[in-house]
């Protein structure tokens, strides 16, 4: 029987370590984030730099969406989590592959997103288009699409990627727990961090997006059901 704490309490301690821990990283996340656009926009020099990841972006389209979010969101965090100890033994090719591929291809998925806001929405970086994008990203996309396919995705890791496994002891409360512990994280990294993403011309949106998504991989990866002492699948 799960005797896992799904209460609302358990939830609420769970987001009140996972802030403290990541309040710090997340607010240089945004600093450097914001470094980048005020870069953009106001010292010359640089452009010539972005121009040059422009063109790339452009050029190659997806293509580069799926390199660039497999190498930041996959092959980083998985050389980190890897290095660090946190990948049982005989699961590191399966990691590997598994990071690699699923973010490369939700990158992929985001790129398009970002396509179909520019076209519903507009690409100018004025207030009303910003927040008009940050809040379908945040609370329609996350909420009914991104955080539950991770959910799904990261539960069957969670259980040796093994679907039985994840379908005989995932249950609907548990299901929901996780997507709201994910939303939660989601939410503190990526409002503020969209509002910056949202704030560049769209051929350095999924660059930026890149990089920050190298850091919320980690942080989902660490806090993970398998990694984390203490959480519902270790009870």
């Amino acid at each position: 029987m799960d005797k896992a704490d799904y209460s609302i309490n358990a939830l609420w301690r769970l987001s009140v370590a996972g802030f403290r821990t990541i309040f710090i990283p997340g607010v240089v996340l945004w600093v450097v984030g914001l470094g980048i656009v005020l870069t953009y926009y106001f010292i010359e020099s640089s452009r010539p730099f972005f121009d040059w990841v422009i063109e790339a972006k452009k050029t190659h389209g997806y293509l580069y969406s799926f390199l660039a979010t497999g190498f930041f969101g996959g092959l980083i965090p998985f050389l980190f989590l890897w290095a660090s100890g946190k990948i049982k033994k005989g699961m590191v090719s399966c990691y590997g592959l598994f990071f690699v591929f699923y973010w490369a291809a939700r990158g992929t998925e985001v790129d398009a997103f970002y396509r179909l806001q520019g076209f519903l929405f507009g690409n100018e970086p004025d207030l009303a288009t910003i927040a008009t994008k940050v809040f379908i990203d945040q609370f329609v996309y996350c909420v009914f699409w991104a955080a539950p396919v991770t959910a799904v995705f990261y539960g069957w890791k969670d259980y040796g990627f093994s679907w039985s496994l994840f379908f005989q002891r995932t249950t609907r409360r548990s299901f929901l727990f996780e997507v709201a512990r994910l939303l939660l994280s989601t939410w503190l990294v990526w409002i503020p961090a969209t509002a910056i993403i949202y704030s560049l011309p769209s051929a350095l949106q999924v660059p930026l997006f890149s990089l920050t998504l190298c850091f919320f991989v980690l942080l989902v990866s660490v806090f993970s059901k398998d990694e984390v002492s203490g959480s519902a699948k270790q009870q």
